[in-house]
């Protein structure tokens, strides 16, 4: 039995306790003759995952709409008939809304069955960017709530964005996960189901997938990839609704990035080529150089070495054209040395040792972000062992494993791993000195 996330989140945000709904529910029955004498507890259990018998859910969706002054559907409170397709309402944009609050509320809360969820693979994981790169399209985004969205909101939601990559930039997804979470619920779910013109709208859908685009990769950095996956899907949508195709390229590139870390390779090739293919004049060069370095990623994982070159081709024809100051806010972290580092892996890969280490000095020799030079380090130390140059390899890794110290980043914590692993395996002098440092980054608590 799950819990009903929806019906807590819609209970919330009506602003109704479990005693009253109970007794609500109570004078709605007796309107249809009904003797019903439900208490608080019998709610608990409803929100536990109980279906309530008889004509009490539609009693539950009256009390809700009254209060809510919208309509209220069976889906829109998780008590669907099972086994019966949602109702036409249930996939509209507003639907939408209620479920994704409901997950943000659930992430707040810890729901063990929300932070452990797997990552679904198949069919479920390729709806969500076959949905937005085809129609229908959202005609009206429009709504109407209690509070009208203003343009001071909108840009509140875009500082918010700002303030919480830098965040964790610096220290990480573990600690940032759990601010941009109270963030969504407490400032962004009240705007999303406020009141606002379509033209507003499609600018507010904009501003939230972005934030939700780094709520998603929070929870990737700390090891959550259901909740992460589900966040990426959840920006994807907002995306759609904004009407910003290139907004939909990053959060592909995003999934893109997550399946490649779990192994999906043929995914991460076809996803990638999905937003390139989509988003077409709307992609900027930093995005398809990015989309096409994890392009060659996959495919060297595939053994597929052609097609890496050329997409290696493409990622650094791509950078050659990017202009600072004319991207978009969400590409700022193709920073200089990117491509490299992500060429320098594709090769690593192919087992080209010189090229690879080329591009891996090349990006550690480029200004980076701080999380963004660990990795870098990283992967310049391992292709350095690889070559058999292990003390230049130690004196790589003690600057990464120093530079590391006080991040709380799961992605981080395994790649520093990965990179003492390495270093005691090769034996070389001054092992232990790095071996202690990276041990010593690796000891802030997660």
């Amino acid at each position: 039995m799950q819990p009903n996330t929806l019906l807590d989140a819609i209970l919330d945000e009506a602003g109704i306790s479990h005693a009253g709904l109970a007794a609500h529910v109570n004078q709605a029955g007796r309107a249809r003759a009904l003797a019903l004498r439900y208490e608080h507890t019998a709610v608990a259990r409803w929100l536990k995952g109980q279906r309530p018998r008889g004509q009490v859910p539609d009693l539950i969706c009256e009390v809700l709409a009254a209060r809510l002054q919208r309509p209220v559907t069976l889906d829109d409170i998780g008590l669907g008939v099972p086994g019966e397709p949602a109702t036409p309402h249930g996939t509209t944009l507003s639907g939408f809304v209620e479920r994704a609050t409901a997950l943000w509320r659930c992430d707040e809360q810890q729901r063990p069955h929300i932070l452990g969820a797997p990552a679904v693979t198949g069919t479920p994981a390729v709806m969500p960017v076959w949905e937005w790169e085809n129609p229908p399209e959202d005609v009206d985004v429009s709504r109407g709530g209690r509070h009208r969205v203003r343009m001071s909101d909108i840009e509140m939601l875009r500082a918010a964005r700002a303030h919480y990559e830098q965040m964790y930039r610096k220290a990480g997804g573990v600690a940032t996960r759990t601010r941009i979470v109270g963030f969504l619920n407490s400032e962004t779910a009240p705007l999303l189901r406020g009141s606002y013109t379509d033209a507003t709208g499609r600018q507010l859908h904009r501003a939230t997938g972005g934030l939700v685009a780094i709520a998603g990769i929070c929870a990737y950095d700390s090891d959550a990839h259901g909740l992460a996956q589900r966040y990426f899907h959840q920006a994807l949508r907002l995306a759609k609704a904004s009407g910003d195709r290139g907004l939909g390229a990053y959060v592909i590139a995003l999934l893109v990035n997550q399946a490649l870390f779990m192994r999906e390779h043929r995914q991460a090739v076809a996803f990638a080529e999905a937003a390139l293919r989509a988003a077409g004049r709307h992609i900027t060069p930093a995005l398809a150089s990015d989309l096409s370095a994890m392009q060659a990623k996959a495919y060297a994982h595939l053994g597929d070495g052609s097609s890496a070159l050329s997409c290696i081709r493409r990622a650094e024809q791509a950078a050659d054209r990017i202009r600072r100051g004319y991207e978009p806010d969400e590409t700022g972290y193709v920073q200089p040395g990117l491509v490299n580092v992500q060429v320098a892996e594709a090769l690593l890969s192919l087992g080209d040792l010189s090229a690879a280490r080329e591009h891996a000095a090349a990006a550690v020799d480029n200004p980076a972000h701080d999380r963004g030079r660990v990795h870098r380090l990283a992967m310049l130390s391992q292709i350095e062992l690889r070559q058999g140059n292990a003390d230049r390899a130690v004196v790589t890794a003690v600057e990464m494993a120093e530079r590391a110290r006080g991040m709380e980043s799961q992605r981080l914590r395994d790649r520093l791993r990965a990179v003492r692993e390495h270093l005691v395996a090769s034996g070389c002098a001054g092992t232990s000195e790095a071996a202690e440092l990276i041990d010593g980054a690796l000891r802030v608590p997660l």
